[in-house]
């Protein structure tokens, strides 16, 4: 079965410290973790009476870990899926575009699309043939990748960056 700490210390790598460009959709990020993910957990880190980017800049790598594991890693049951490099594509996409990283896999699979995962999608992709079903997603999020940028041109200038880091997530 999949280890979160093999995910996670990948994530923790690649991913940076503080920033709020105003073009990145997903606003404040520290570590990756949003603004809005951050106050989806509800903690006021600087006591302040407000969560804002000044809590983000106080985020530590534990306070990452358990935003990765509870809000990410576990809603996608990856302790669940036996093939790492699966667990490790699905959750990243889940952690970078929100609901797609679970309803366009679901898809994949021929499963109810609903964003939610349960025995149904868990036995799916346990089911399916680990090398193929990765090489499905990759292809899938690389599409979505291009579909932002398509829709979006102001979103080219994160078009590189989101691929080397898909690229770090092809299966081995």
């Amino acid at each position: 079965m999949a280890t979160f700490e093999l995910y996670v210390n990948r994530l923790l790598a690649l991913e940076g410290g503080y920033s709020f460009d105003k073009f990145d959709r997903g606003g404040a990020t520290n570590m990756g973790v949003t603004l809005s993910t951050w106050r989806g957990v509800g903690y006021d880190k600087d006591g302040d009476g407000d969560i804002d980017p000044d809590d983000l800049l106080l985020l530590t790598r534990n306070d990452v870990t358990r935003v990765v594991r509870n809000f990410y890693w576990n809603r996608w049951r990856a302790d669940e899926i036996a093939s790492q490099p699966v667990a490790e594509i699905v959750v990243d996409w889940f952690w970078g575009s929100g609901k797609w990283g679970i309803v366009i896999p679901q898809r994949i699979l021929g499963v109810e699309p609903d964003g939610l995962v349960g025995n149904v999608t868990i036995t799916a992709v346990n089911q399916a043939n680990p090398i193929e079903f990765h090489q499905q997603v990759f292809e899938h999020r690389l599409l979505f990748i291009k579909q932002i940028v398509r829709n979006d041109p102001s979103q080219s200038r994160f078009e590189k960056g989101w691929i080397n880091r898909l690229n770090q997530f092809k299966y081995q």
